[in-house]
């Protein structure tokens, strides 16, 4: 029975969520399947992925093929890498220690890296509102001083209209 690591969709319409799961080829893709891996949430910037790394590489030894997608996502949190040191451990290459190092030197760096990611959007957010509160209020300054003109304007007419009935009255 050939097996497939894929995304398996929910949510709703314009919000999708996605199970990674471990199904048969022959099942449609949101249909039965043989272990949930983890989930996947794209509608979140960095997307949330949520993935039981040790059953991954399981499904991987047992020669499971993750679609493309699948694939780019285990390699994001590090399976196929797991899967691969796994594989020099069993040739003799590396020890289960000198494997397990070098695994969590590669989550300490990438979780660092994700969170100066996190960190640049939300400073992007705070300039980018505090450059929209700029952008009112300089709005807001023109509108008050066009508003300021334009209620002198109908004054001076005014005024002047008033000085010239006052002097035809003299007259």
């Amino acid at each position: 029975m050939p097996v497939k690591i894929r995304l398996q969709r929910h949510g709703k319409k314009g919000k999708p969520f996605y199970w990674v799961v471990a199904a048969d080829v022959r099942a449609p893709r949101d249909g039965k399947f043989l272990q949930k891996i983890g989930t996947y949430n794209p509608n979140t910037n960095p997307a949330q992925i949520e993935i039981d790394i040790d059953e991954a590489v399981k499904w991987l030894h047992f020669g499971a093929q993750p679609t493309e997608t699948a694939r780019r996502i285990l390699s994001y949190k590090g399976v196929l890498l797991k899967y691969h040191l796994q594989g020099g451990v069993k040739k003799g290459a590396l020890t289960q220690e000198q494997a397990d190092a070098k695994f969590a030197a590669w989550l300490s760096e990438k979780e660092q890296k994700i969170s100066q990611k996190k960190d640049a959007l939300q400073k992007g957010k705070a300039s980018a509102k505090q450059e929209s509160v700029k952008a009112e209020q300089a709005y807001s300054q023109k509108r008050k001083e066009a508003i300021a003109a334009k209620a002198q304007a109908t004054e001076a007419p005014a005024e002047s209209s008033s000085e010239e009935t006052a002097n035809e009255t003299e007259a």
